[in-house]
């Protein structure tokens, strides 16, 4: 099977380098680069119309968007503040059809499941019943998982796991990987870039793996970043499980490097600083060690960094999401992490995805375009949004690029308002967008600094 699929990825490399034109709304292709669609943040919520509950939780999945269709909110969106909806997810999911050109994988950032999910279950179901919430919530990552299958074909799909992604809405728990490892391999994975037991193990101990879709010269890290996070109230970090996944990431690092593999790294929950949080902190004083927020536990995040230091040329990408935002972080000269933009509108923020375009020869990005949907305006697609190297006027790798764009942001206010507006992926209306004159030094020093102390001394000097 996986030579099959080595044989088959250099047939789709060979059609590649013939084809210079693409369709409507695919990235450009020459013999030097090809196209990878990044969606992330889903957060499905089957729960749009509750009068469905009985009929979905007695149903099949098979039979699930059946009952969808027939809904009197079939054609419906949601609003701002709200989670995805099935007549959401149907147009994001056309939108990425529209736009996979030749892309020979996709990247999906983590989050399937709605938020409070469990709650809204027991509310809208009028169903307290544990046992009952579990088995709905595995047919509802599966229905989203098979409605993403159905529209992208045979490419595999490589993912991570969200912190929605769990029967408790805090995990993803052991009981929610045990229950889903064969879905996420078979419908994401699609079985051909992973081998199977070796990604059982890792994913039901820990949420994490790796995987080969483009062959013998790319390595795929997926990792659990969600157990990173500070501990959540009654449901506590383990440090044993943090650091064993730490030292698979060493590993795995350390077996690419020697294998002369490029290694995309994929996370949900990024490091660095809880720019959010923060920002509403600084509204009432100077930031300090208790109200500078990070989205790690502080010594994860150095054991992390310290590990990624050991490999400097290896990793080429790395990718996070959660905070649903149009974003980036730099975690070191050559590495720069970006945060995908979320589909659901939980935040304020429009839904949105991205094209990023590849160089063949170094498996580095060179270029992203944003594909946004415009909710106030309701069109009938997804739309293009913005390419970054056009905005931004760069050219090059995009690591340099983006390294190169951060101190600007605070030089060119052309540039700064453009992030700005692309931040809440077009929607500036209202008060959905958190970034403000007053708060932007938060913001900024999060794109710049990553350790605690660095980002309260950036911001406070500012």
């Amino acid at each position: 099977m996986i030579t099959f699929f080595r044989c088959t990825f250099v047939l789709l490399l060979a059609m590649l380098c013939v084809s210079c034109g693409v369709s409507t709304g695919s990235s450009p292709t020459t013999t030097n680069n090809f196209p990878v669609v990044v969606f992330s943040d889903f957060h499905f919520n089957p729960f749009d119309d509750p009068t469905l509950c009985p009929a979905l939780a007695a149903a099949d999945v098979s039979a699930w968007q059946g009952i969808f269709e027939g809904s009197s909110k079939v054609n419906t969106l949601p609003l701002w503040k709200s989670d995805t909806n099935y007549h959401l997810l149907v147009v994001a999911l056309s939108g990425v059809k529209q736009n996979l050109g030749t892309s020979p994988v996709i990247i999906f950032t983590g989050d399937l499941l709605g938020h409070y999910f469990s709650s809204s279950f027991s509310t809208d179901c009028s169903n307290p019943d544990a046992v009952a919430m579990e088995a709905f919530a595995n047919k509802t990552a599966i229905f989203v998982m098979q409605q993403v299958r159905a529209s992208v074909g045979n490419t595999p799909v490589m993912f991570v796991v969200g912190n929605s992604d769990s029967y408790i809405g805090l995990g993803p728990d052991s009981t929610f990987l045990a229950a889903t490892v064969e879905p996420y391999y078979t419908n994401f994975v699609n079985g051909s870039a992973a081998d199977y037991p070796a990604f059982f193990n890792t994913f039901t101990s820990g949420g994490y793996y790796s995987a080969e879709p483009l062959g013998p010269n790319l390595k795929v890290i997926a990792l659990n970043t969600d157990s990173f996070a500070p501990p959540y109230p009654g449901f506590p970090n383990t440090d044993s499980a943090v650091y064993a996944e730490l030292g698979w990431l060493d590993a795995t690092l350390a077996s690419a490097q020697a294998a002369g593999q490029k290694v995309w790294l994929l996370m949900h929950i990024p490091p660095g600083a809880d720019t959010v949080t923060s920002s509403t902190n600084f509204a009432k004083g100077p930031l300090t060690s208790t109200t500078a927020a990070m989205m790690w536990v502080p010594a994860y995040q150095d054991s992390f960094l310290q590990i990624l230091a050991k490999y400097p040329g290896v990793i080429t990408l790395t990718l996070a999401a959660h905070t649903h935002r149009d974003e980036f972080r730099i975690m070191s000269p050559n590495n720069v992490l970006q945060i995908t933009p979320s589909m659901s509108p939980f935040f304020g923020n429009d839904p949105a995805f991205k094209v990023f375009t590849f160089s063949k020869n170094t498996f580095a990005p060179t270029d992203y375009r944003s594909v946004n949907y415009d909710l106030a305006k309701a069109p009938a697609q997804f739309n293009a949004y913005y390419t970054f190297s056009t905005d931004y006027s760069t050219q090059g790798p995009l690591d340099n690029s983006l390294t190169m764009l951060y101190p600007t942001l605070n030089t060119d206010t052309a540039k700064q308002a453009l992030y700005i507006e692309h931040y809440n992926s077009g929607n500036n209306s209202g008060n959905f967008n958190p970034i403000t004159p007053a708060n932007w030094p938060v913001f900024a020093c999060g794109i710049g600094k990553m350790v605690q102390q660095d980002v309260i001394d950036c911001v406070n000097s500012y």
